[in-house]
């Protein structure tokens, strides 16, 4: 049986606590043993950490130590799969660059706030977003600094009401990525528990969960 260790916590307004109940039972239905933490001390555990098929992590902002912070990016590196969403995993331990450099990208800003946006499908033979079409989202529209290396599988372009000198700009909203021998897999779609009520934004966090997996390769 898969096993995915699932972290949760951190600001509340992004709704760890709602969003835990939407994706840990998913695992469940997909044939996981899931192990639910409220605490980074998880990630003390070696022997379980590289044991683990999946990592998934909710924890926006907060701090890591760095003990913490090595035994995940080893896990990953050894192989588990690391998946995420909005600043659950991107903009999590602001402070740890090495953590920003696996996941392969940060917030940074929101203009505007909760806006209406179009989420673009850019690889549409990807397994996390094979079948979805663009579609419509009214929630945060995350401007971030992304790695050039990821692999872009969905974009987002801004317009000029809120920064003008940003219109035009298309940036990743959907990626993947290795860290080592380990598969990552973000989207910044999700600043709460009904943003999910939108199926192309849930399909996608479920799909990045599975691609990344060490038990689905």
């Amino acid at each position: 049986m898969p096993s995915a260790l699932f972290v949760w916590g951190g600001w509340d307004g992004h709704e760890p606590q709602q969003c835990r109940d939407i994706f840990v039972p998913f695992l469940g239905d997909h044939g996981y043993a899931v192990t639910v933490s409220d605490t980074l001390d998880a990630y003390l555990d070696h022997e379980r950490m590289h044991a683990y098929d999946l990592i998934v992590q909710i924890m926006t902002m907060s701090s890591i130590s760095r003990e913490q912070e090595a035994g995940l990016l080893a896990a990953i590196r050894s192989g588990v799969g690391f998946a995420g969403w909005h600043g659950g995993m991107a903009d999590a331990f602001r402070m740890n660059t090495e953590y920003q450099f696996m996941v392969g990208g940060q917030w940074v800003a929101h203009p505007g706030n909760i806006i209406d946006y179009t989420v673009q499908i850019r690889d549409h033979d990807h397994p996390i977003t094979a079948g979805l079409a663009d579609f419509a989202m009214h929630s945060e529209q995350y401007y971030m600094h992304v790695d050039p290396g990821n692999a872009v599988l969905a974009t987002t372009t801004f317009g000029a009401e809120h920064c003008d000198w940003i219109a035009g700009t298309v940036m990743p909203v959907t990626w993947t990525r290795m860290w080592g021998a380990g598969r990552v897999a973000y989207s910044s779609v999700g600043h709460v528990a009904r943003d999910f009520d939108v199926l192309e934004a849930r399909t996608m966090v479920q799909r990045g969960m599975l691609w990344a997996s060490r038990a689905g390769r």
